[in-house]
């Protein structure tokens, strides 16, 4: 039968669309230009827009209760993406709704993005730049990724491709993780170990954990205290993860060497004092949310939310790992 799909998300391809159109959907497409995200539509627009629909990719859009429960008909929604804080979980559940992401379509171009900015970082490449742009011809002593060691702090898909780019640095790579998958350790090579012990000992700290109560601020004035003397940090996952204030302090006095950071904490709010701090400091390289953001990353995310809608409408299964309600 067939059913009515509402995409808000960004980015979605041409591809993606066909393959909604190909098992009798019809879709529903935003106006909005690809330089916006859909969290500026207002709850009246996203009402009219959720009218009578079945399925919904959604981008950043606040999900919440009054508008899963106004929309009954409304029986997937999904993330393209990995990340579903804007989304109200407990409603959905309560109410009964499919909640999916797109696991395992971006970690590829995350984990790029990540060892990018640990060679940023290490050959001090924005700073370089500058000094070139300011008429300055001034050689920066660098560093070096080789042979030196990572902590991934959380290792799940994404960190696990970070250690297989790993390999050809030769580097020691440690991983903290809650829940230590012991068999996908051993076969990147990669050994578990405390916090403290790996921030002690890395050379480069690179954070792929989820955002909750338990790892808000988990990098803090504390933690960054016990941090190897110069190490960088790399955070491609949550901005909440890292206290900014605490880390801007720890850039300023040299206890980290430099950080790289493709998310932030009030994103996509760049106003903060603070966050405008980080941005002008000289060993900060910076992108926003782009990690997961390449040509193939989006294709992988955008055709895995079409299918996990595609499916779930009609009463298939889908991957674990994609469903999160």
């Amino acid at each position: 039968m067939p059913f009515k799909v509402l995409v808000s998300t960004r980015f979605f391809d041409d591809q993606a669309v066909q393959l909604l159109r190909d098992h009798e959907c019809t879709v529903i497409r935003t106006t909005l230009p690809d330089d916006v995200q859909d969290d500026v539509l207002d709850v009246a627009t996203l009402n009219g827009l959720l009218d009578g629909v079945d399925g919904w990719i959604v981008g950043t859009v606040p999900v919440t209760r009054s508008l899963i429960e106004g929309h009954p008909s409304l029986k997937v929604i999904a993330r393209r993406g990995v990340g579903y804080n804007n989304v109200d979980i407990e409603a959905a559940r309560a109410l009964g709704r499919h909640v999916t992401i797109a696991a395992g379509g971006n970690e590829a171009s995350v984990a790029d993005h990540a060892l990018a900015m640990f060679l940023g970082l290490a050959k001090h490449l924005d700073e370089g730049h500058r000094l070139l742009q300011s008429g300055r011809w001034s050689t920066i002593v660098t560093t070096e990724l080789f042979e030196k060691t990572v902590g991934l702090v959380g290792f799940g898909r994404i960190a696990r491709q970070v250690a297989k780019r790993l390999k050809g640095f030769d580097a020691t790579v440690l991983a903290y993780d809650p829940f230590p998958d012991h068999e996908a350790a051993k076969a990147l090579g990669v050994r578990f170990v405390d916090l403290p012990e790996l921030l002690a000992k890395s050379d480069y700290v690179s954070l792929h954990l989820p955002l909750n109560a338990q790892t808000k601020h988990l990098i803090n004035r504390d933690t960054l205290a016990g941090l190897k003397r110069g190490a960088f940090v790399i955070n491609t996952a949550r901005g909440g993860l890292i206290d900014e204030a605490a880390l801007l302090e720890a850039l300023v006095s040299g206890q980290v060497g430099g950080a790289g950071l493709d998310v932030f904490e009030n994103e996509p709010d760049l106003t903060d004092t603070t966050v405008k701090q980080l941005l002008d400091h000289p060993h900060v390289i910076a992108s926003a949310h782009a990690a997961g953001s390449s040509e193939e990353g989006l294709a992988r995310t955008n055709a895995i939310a079409a299918r996990t809608v595609i499916d779930l409408l009609n009463g298939r299964s889908i991957d674990p790992a994609c469903l999160v309600v």
